[in-house]
């Protein structure tokens, strides 16, 4: 509601100079628009101050006129704080004789607490002196106030342009989703060593689920034409990596590959860059590089401004023939292949530096509270 009123005052005005007045008039909570701006707010003892006077005067005016008061008598009079209070700035402004009894030493005082706090009440300037000793003595405080003055920038437009960076059923039209809720893996798929493949070792990638949905895939084209098939993946996977400002110890995997005839290389490339556009990362570079079980395999590289270089942000290829034969599919059935994590595209989407603050422990928990969640199957 914030944005389209934002937006929508611009098109036809240059700047809000004042976001409070303006949440305050199109009935927006001002905290959805959030200039910094401190003003000077009376504490219940100061508003008290500025309607009754000060404790120092409310002391000196309880004394004779002449003559002299015992303290005892001067406490009936006043309220407890007040007279502690007033007793200590009376003497200190030398308005009082203090002892056993108490005495005017003037006629007349001004109660410049009281006109100090009346200004301030009515947003009136004071001294920065009389600021700070009324800070001192807690009858003021400075409360900050933030706002924006929103002026068009070179980009403007009505509505906000916004990437396809949330899932939606429309980017998942087609694309089946592959159970991925195995956490610990007990073989890959095929044994090179019994020992070792009798282990069970928490996932590093999730590429053994896509071949489990491959094989099942295969079998069932033995009994029926081969149906063109497109999967994806989206979970958490575990590396033995040293934690620094671009790795995690664990990451979210996303995956995706499609099965059908004829693919080549430069479907594959076509692919990963219709995918990454819809991120809005365009700037994209591959790099020849080496997998287990793809061929022809490459890296994806996008550009981060903030690190300034290149960065990897996935890896892809086509599965090899002695994986895919095996299984049951035809010669002239191919699987492209792409994984990347969620966090290394997210981290240059939204400029941020340092992995750490994205995912983990030290990460900023207003991230979450300000964007939307992905609702996709719940609603």
């Amino acid at each position: 509601m914030a944005e389209e009123a934002i937006l929508g005052y611009l098109e036809n005005h240059e700047e809000i100079s004042d976001s409070g007045e303006f949440a305050a008039e199109r009935g927006i909570d001002h905290a959805e628009i959030d200039i910094r701006t401190e003003t000077r707010v009376l504490t219940d003892e100061g508003k008290k101050y500025a309607a009754v006077g000060s404790p120092e005067v409310q002391l000196f005016l309880a004394l004779p006129t002449e003559g002299s008061i015992s303290k005892e008598e001067l406490q009936k009079k006043l309220d407890p704080g007040v007279f502690k209070i007033g007793c200590s700035q009376a003497g200190k402004n030398k308005w009082v004789e203090m002892g056993k009894q108490i005495s005017r030493k003037v006629q007349h005082v001004e109660d410049r607490v009281k006109d100090l706090l009346l200004r301030i009440q009515d947003g009136k300037a004071v001294d920065k002196d009389d600021v700070n000793n009324l800070k001192a003595r807690k009858l003021i405080v400075l409360q900050t106030w933030k706002g924006y003055s929103v002026r068009k920038g070179p980009n403007y437009a009505p509505k906000r342009k916004k990437p396809e960076t949330d899932l939606t059923r429309e980017n998942l039209q087609s694309f089946e989703e592959m159970p991925t809720n195995r956490y610990v893996e007990s073989r890959y798929g095929y044994e090179w060593k019994r020992d070792e493949a009798n282990k069970n070792l928490l996932r590093t990638h999730t590429t053994a689920i896509s071949s489990r949905m491959l094989y099942a895939l295969a079998q069932h084209a033995k009994e029926q034409p081969l149906t063109p098939k497109r999967y994806f993946s989206i979970d958490r996977v575990f590396r033995n990596e040293a934690v620094d400002r671009t790795h995690l110890a664990e990451f979210h995997q996303i995956e995706g590959l499609v099965c059908d005839r004829g693919f080549t290389l430069s479907h594959l490339i076509g692919i990963l860059e219709d995918f990454f556009s819809r991120l809005g990362m365009s700037k994209l570079r591959f790099k020849p590089a080496y997998n287990p079980y793809t061929e022809p395999s490459m890296e994806i590289f996008s550009y981060h401004k903030g690190f300034g270089k290149w960065v990897e942000i996935g890896n892809s290829g086509m599965f090899r023939p002695e994986m895919l034969r095996p299984m049951g599919f035809p010669e002239d059935v191919s699987v492209v292949a792409w994984g990347l994590s969620l966090e290394r595209p997210t981290m240059i989407l939204y400029g941020i530096d340092n992995i750490r603050n994205l995912f983990g422990h030290t990460v900023d928990l207003s991230l979450m509270k300000k964007n939307p969640l992905c609702l996709i199957g719940i609603r």
